[in-house]
Parts: C-alpha cells; structure tokens; sequence
C-alpha cells in the first residue's frame, strides 16, 4: 500500500465556484469533500465586521492523496490561485478504507 496523504484547504467563500471548477480539472483527484466553516485568528486579515464577530466565513475542502499527487495538485492549485488567503495542511493518513 502507499502513502495516502490528507491535504486540507482553507479559502475565501468568494473563491469556492471558481476553486471547485480547478479541483474538478485535476486527474489525480479522486474525490474530496467541502464544507463551511469559520476562520479565527490574524486579526488583520479580517474586515471590520469579522473582528466584531471575531472569525470569518471560510469554505474548507479535504482531499485524500496519494503521496506522488500530492506535489503536483500543490503547483496546479499555487498557480492558479496565487494568493496569500488560502492555507493549506497537509497530513499523513495512518489508514483508510471502506467498510463493505
């Protein structure tokens, strides 16, 4: 078995069409899923609004890799959307796998 890898984005909701249509574009994606969630944290980032609330809106996607794609869906997603306000982690997956 190889190396799986979880790499876990967090981008601006504003983004989220126009990064889900490049995710879509991928060959070595599988499958990932999305999900709102808030952001909290770097205070100077946030709009006025946001620091009242203190956190911001955020749209977080999780991609399960195999170690070789990793790299590349990296350079694809960097060059695409080459902005300071996506953050990424990227995790090993000790196992996976399906119940049936």
């Amino acid at each position: 078995m190889s190396q799986e890898f979880l790499l876990r984005l967090n981008i601006p909701p504003g983004l989220e069409e126009e990064f889900v249509d490049e995710l879509l574009s991928s060959e070595v994606i599988r499958g990932y899923q999305s999900y709102s969630t808030s952001g909290h944290g770097q205070v100077g980032a946030m709009s006025i609004a946001e620091q009242v609330a203190g956190r911001r809106n955020r749209i977080q996607f999780e991609i399960a890799l195999e170690a070789d794609a990793v790299e590349p869906l990296l350079q694809q997603l960097k060059t695409a959307f080459p902005t300071p306000d996506i953050i990424y982690w990227l995790m090993p997956i000790a196992e996976s796998g399906r119940f049936s």
